[in-house]
């Protein structure tokens, strides 16, 4: 019986290391993101089904719940604001990024990367084109396991994750959504503790 009941459940999906891919969720389901392998971070965007313009909002999530980091109980907020993910479940520390862009070409220039080096904003794009759509911008991201720790003097740092392997934080669809996730490819900071490793999602 157990067996049977096991089967049943959705399988994990995965987003390759340094990739993204987008998925269709329905109002009321749930998507797990799973690290895997530990100190990976996957930037997340949510899209309404109905109308693309409409995205998930990292400052408009910010002043509805007042916080610079969301926790089970916290409702994130459109650009419209209104509900889109609600957080149920987090075995992680709990520490999440709602402050820091999507990684992009001009970030790794910066840093000093020479030719092509992956970025979540071109893995954004590609995982909406390969459901057929596409957006203007880039919206910024919720940085799943992201560590970007406020100091006392009000500076940031970028520090590698501190979840383990196989933590998991869920969120609920509050409307039909549109998400997709990005296995960041960051290795010029420690954010990823410097090797980006696959993740894994799972809607129910």
């Amino acid at each position: 019986m157990n067996k049977q009941v096991g089967a049943l459940q959705p399988a994990l999906e995965l987003i390759p290391a340094r990739s993204g891919v987008a998925a269709r969720v329905k109002r009321g389901q749930s998507v797990r993101v799973v690290n895997t392998h530990g100190k990976q971070v996957v930037d997340t965007w949510a899209f309404s089904a109905a109308d693309t313009d409409e995205h998930l909002s990292m400052e408009h999530s910010r002043a509805a719940i007042l916080k610079l980091m969301p926790a089970v109980g916290d409702t994130l907020v459109s650009n419209r604001r209104n509900p889109m993910l609600t957080v149920v479940e987090d075995t992680t520390p709990g520490i999440h990024d709602m402050l820091i862009a999507a990684c992009d070409e001009h970030r790794y220039r910066q840093l000093g990367a020479h030719g092509h080096h992956d970025s979540c904003t071109d893995n954004l794009k590609a995982a909406l084109a390969a459901l057929g759509i596409a957006v203007p911008l880039t919206p910024s991201p919720l940085n799943l396991f992201m560590n970007v720790p406020v100091r006392a003097d009000g500076s940031l740092a970028f520090e590698a994750p501190v979840s383990e392997p196989g933590q998991h934080i869920a969120l609920r669809a509050e409307m039909d959504l549109i998400v997709v996730f990005s296995a960041c490819p960051q290795d010029m900071v420690p954010v990823n503790a410097m090797h980006p490793t696959d993740a894994h999602y799972q809607i129910a």
